[in-house]
């Protein structure tokens, strides 16, 4: 618990990582962008209703992670949960991405229904998936490792998810029909659904839980403690703002890409991010170690931001300057997944500090409601704002949708980034700090009344 983890451990964690990537960039990229522009569903009904349905996640995300503490089987309290929710999250797939030939008010209804089904059973697997994390190893830098095996393979799921539309349209050019991304899907989903399943059970065999008590800590109550965990709050705050300010690009980068650069090398683009983001993750692993995870966070940040910003003055065919931003934004790319979330493992030991209990399944759950209303912040409001500037699917656009194009796809995300930056400058915990903490856990299971190694004066 406290040493290095062995190489297969890290692997077994890492694996639904890169199945569940297909619920990235296809979901929030390409499902919208084909229900909008073949199946015919208004662009802003789209966007209301993924804003309306991740919005809902303000409710399930904590529920999830509040059961997750509490459950009590022979299995565990997170193996049972991620398996069923990858069972649930294979069956949405298939028929998200197979829908049948329908009116334009059914296929709405069609994509509202399924893609909240998506969603619900997602959180029912990734908060357990997630809580596991952090009960892995209690070692500073050893949890940067592991978060970095665990999203260096998310990065190669979505490296893998982002290349899956032009390697399958390759391979079965002679079947596929010109605009056929009907039958894209329908690939996508055979192969990604049993592939999800399969790496649930794979975790759940071959990974064992640390035994533990379940909270008894009131729910109200364990709220109260959160708040009271002042490096979490700034670690939450800043990370939601950064993520609201990434997903605007997620969103909007196939109509950026189309309208604003008149290209179609969109899918190009976004390998190059990826494989970048990929290739230097070592590297933020070394920096994280020898200067700090804080130190680390806050530089990918501001390497990515500095470099993005140049993206709103392009215009149409500046492709290559676009690709050289590009890869400069993407060099902090791995360390903006990476790092904080051994960062949140940390906050979770100051909790139980604070708490005496293990509590990873409520903070994970308040961790992944941030994600998701940022990326529904992204689609809903992205997609949102540029149906009521204007926005016509395949046509030349008229210059206040590439204008509003231009503001959120680039201005908004630096921005955001600045301010986060700001936030996370206050941010307590090092090494030596979590040191002290993990010290003083010891010493007051024994009985010991310890001092609060963050703020003088407070006694547990």
């Amino acid at each position: 618990m406290t040493g290095r983890l062995p190489l297969f451990t890290k692997i077994s964690y890492a694996l639904p990582a890169f199945t569940l990537a297909v619920i990235g960039i296809p979901v929030y990229v390409y499902i919208p962008k084909f229900y909008t522009d073949t199946l015919g569903v208004p662009v802003a009904a789209a966007g209301i209703i993924l804003l309306v349905i991740r919005l809902f996640d303000a409710f399930t995300d904590p529920l999830i992670g509040v059961i997750s503490d509490r459950a009590v089987t022979r299995f565990g309290r997170r193996r049972p949960m991620i398996l069923a929710g990858a069972i649930l999250v294979s069956a949405s797939i298939l028929f998200l991405f197979n829908p049948p030939e329908l009116t334009v008010p059914v296929a709405t209804a069609w994509f509202a229904l399924w893609i909240f089904l998506l969603f619900l059973s997602w959180t029912i697997v990734t908060v357990p998936y997630e809580s596991l994390g952090p009960e892995l190893t209690f070692d500073y830098n050893e949890r940067t490792s592991l978060f970095a095996m665990r999203d260096g393979f998310l990065l190669l799921g979505i490296f893998a998810t982002a290349a899956s539309p032009a390697l399958i349209k390759n391979i079965f050019s002679g079947s596929i029909a010109s605009g056929g991304e009907g039958e894209v899907f329908f690939i996508m989903s055979i192969v990604y659904s049993p592939l999800i399943a399969a790496s649930a059970i794979w975790c759940v065999i071959f990974l064992k839980e640390r035994i533990s008590e379940p909270e008894t800590t009131g729910i109200f109550q364990g709220f109260r403690y959160v708040r009271m965990n002042r490096p979490f709050m700034i670690l939450l705050v800043s990370y939601t703002i950064s993520a609201i300010g990434n997903n605007l690009p997620a969103t909007l980068i196939l109509y950026y890409v189309e309208y604003v650069l008149r290209s179609d090398m969109a899918d190009l683009f976004l390998l190059i991010y990826f494989i970048t983001g990929i290739i230097f993750l070592p590297l933020w692993i070394k920096i994280s170690g020898k200067f700090g995870k804080k130190q680390a966070w806050l530089t990918a940040m501001a390497i990515n931001t500095g470099a993005f910003s140049g993206v709103f003055f392009l215009g149409a065919g500046d492709e290559i300057m676009y690709g050289v931003l590009v890869f400069l934004s993407g060099i902090g790319f791995g360390a903006t997944l990476a790092i904080p979330s051994s960062i949140q493992a940390d906050v979770i030991d100051y909790d139980e500090l604070m708490t005496g209990e293990r509590r990873e399944g409520q903070y994970i759950g308040i961790w992944s409601l941030s994600k998701k209303v940022a990326a529904a912040a992204g689609v809903g409001i992205g997609l949102s704002i540029l149906g009521a500037v204007g926005y016509k699917p395949n046509i030349e656009q008229p210059e206040s949708v590439v204008l509003t194009l231009r503001l959120l796809y680039a201005l908004v995300p630096c921005l955001c980034n600045a301010a986060a930056i700001v936030i996370a400058l206050s941010y307590p915990i090092t090494e030596s700090k979590h040191s002290e903490i993990k010290d003083a856990i010891k010493r007051r299971g024994t009985g010991e009344r310890v001092e609060d190694p963050l703020i003088p004066g407070r006694y547990y």
